[in-house]
């Protein structure tokens, strides 16, 4: 026999002591009863709160009156009562669910911007004015409704929450084919985001210490890679917060810090005199093939700058959710926020990035540019401030980004001990992980330059897939205009992907792996 929704409404005949009374407040503070619409004399629905009405209530003295109004309360919660597995409050991202809509703000924000934005002009140099404005603006409303898409889904089904996106994939696409098709990419973006944010920090952290320094450095400064293992200790130590709520803080500094270096750089870059041989014409190639991969690549860069939608789901998932107050409405209202000052980063630095240099612009980004023509221009506070808060983000941005891989591991630990975490076993994973990640960035140290292919390779956990999940987990109708929207959106979505991944590869090859990010003393 088929169950019934938990949510689901009985029809039974109504009977006239069944069917509520509206009413109206006096001026006098009473309430007296109004007569029936007709609609609410027709109505036949009835709920499990439906006999605790004010004419029930009307010949019952006060105490059991407010005992039956907070059971109708009580009933009106657990008409959106969740199944929860017990293993999730031993977990780093379920564990806390006292969420709101600022730590959603933070959290966005702090995921959305980071390196990857300070190569956009990269992309502009290939696409020139019009198609790089474009594919911008087109990228930025494609992943925002994307956004939506999966905060809507968290929920989906009556009685569960899909609190990391894996889950979600699985309940759409099947247990199998759901992990084959999203693991990949969301590792990727997890931990492949935290071993190139080494490879930054530790750079930007050189260049920091040089410019504040200046000569009276010492005669024996730390290599490169020294600098790697500086900043990835400083990541082990912040690593060790219990949980996605408790790096809130962490992550409000890495979104003031992302919004503050983000105007400085492009204000810094426009502020300054123009290198006497800019061009605004894209760069030139010297065959027609060349050409098209380069602009391939270039879009991939474009379509790298939206990353933060793997961690989406594992952001809601520490909200407390109820019928009255949905895990969605917070969610949304806080990444709207992010989302809008993501955007006043975002195109600032494309734009004035490229007007500032042109097809001169270096392939490590609009940093790099700074650095190499106004390096003698701009006062060393203000550069050596600007890389510092370069620091403060990537510091900030491994936590969140490492933390679904800090789930993963401890996920697997309590599913076959059946026990919390304790505090050495926590800790263990996370300075196992840290160290990882140094050690892949060491052996590929060019894997932060790799933009272009690896937002190929990633594109459709953003664009892609939530169109595909919502179609196969809403089922709207047939034929339809939302039916064929979404399929359209996501098959165009990896169609991108094939196009960017095969551009990255080409220009991979074509550049001989260039270190640009790895500068050994």
């Amino acid at each position: 026999m088929e169950e019934r929704p938990e949510t689901e409404l009985i029809s039974i005949p109504a009977s006239p002591r069944g069917v509520s009374t509206p009413e109206i407040q006096t001026p006098t503070g009473q309430r007296s009863p109004r007569p029936m619409s007709k609609d609410a004399k027709s109505s036949t629905a009835w709920t499990p709160t439906s006999f605790i009405s004010p004419r029930f209530l009307s010949p019952i003295g006060t105490p059991m009156k407010r005992v039956l109004i907070n059971m109708k309360g009580y009933l009106e919660e657990v008409g959106h009562l969740t199944k929860l597995n017990p293993q999730d409050a031993w977990l780093p991202i379920t564990e806390s669910r006292n969420g709101n809509a600022h730590y959603a703000a933070f959290h966005n924000l702090n995921a959305g911007v980071g390196f990857q934005a300070l190569v956009l002009p990269v992309a502009f140099s290939f696409l020139g004015w019009s198609w790089g404005i474009l594919s911008l603006t087109i990228a930025y409303c494609w992943q925002l409704y994307t956004l939506w898409i999966l905060v809507q889904l968290h929920e989906a089904v009556p009685g569960k929450r899909y609190n990391r996106y894996v889950e979600l994939a699985q309940a759409a696409f099947g247990e199998r084919l759901g992990v084959w098709l999203a693991l990949f990419p969301t590792v990727y973006l997890s931990a492949g985001t935290a071993t190139a944010l080494i490879l930054i920090g530790g750079e930007t952290m050189k260049l920091f210490f040089q410019i504040v320094c200046g000569p009276l450095c010492t005669s024996n400064p730390l290599t490169t890679v020294e600098w790697y293992l500086v900043f990835t200790s400083l990541c082990i130590v912040l690593s060790q917060l219990p949980n996605l709520n408790s790096i809130a803080g962490l992550s409000l500094v890495g979104a003031v810090t992302a919004i503050t270096y983000s105007t400085m750089v492009w204000v810094l870059s426009v502020s300054q005199q123009r290198p006497p041989t800019v061009s605004y014409e894209p760069l030139s190639l010297p065959s027609f093939s060349a050409s098209v991969f380069s602009v391939l690549n270039a879009l991939g860069i474009v379509a790298f700058a939206f990353r933060g939608h793997n961690l989406a789901l594992e952001i809601q998932a520490t909200m407390p959710s109820t019928f009255k107050h949905p895990a969605h409405v917070p969610m949304w209202r806080g990444a709207k926020v992010a989302y809008f000052f993501i955007a006043m980063c975002l195109f600032p630095i494309a734009i004035g990035g490229f007007w500032a240099y042109g097809n001169l612009m270096p392939s490590g980004g609009i940093l790099n540019a700074l650095y190499a023509f106004h390096s003698h221009d701009i006062p060393r506070g203000l550069l050596a401030m600007t890389f510092l808060l370069v620091v403060f983000n990537c510091l900030s941005s491994f936590q969140i980004y490492s933390m679904p891989v800090f789930d993963s591991f401890e996920a697997g630990y309590t599913s076959r001990t059946n026990r919390p975490c304790s505090i050495w076993v926590r800790s263990g994973f996370r300075v196992f992980y840290g160290f990882i990640s140094f050690f892949i960035g060491v052996a590929l140290p060019f894997l932060s330059s790799l933009a272009g292919l690896l937002g190929g390779l990633t594109l459709p956990v953003t664009f892609a897939y939530p169109c595909f999940m919502w179609v196969l987990i809403k089922k709207p109708t047939k034929f339809s205009f939302n039916w064929y929207f979404n399929w359209i959106l996501g098959w165009l979505g990896v169609a991108f992907s094939l196009a960017f991944s095969i551009g990255g590869v080409w220009s991979m090859v074509n550049s001989g792996l260039k270190l640009k990010f790895f500068k050994p003393n």
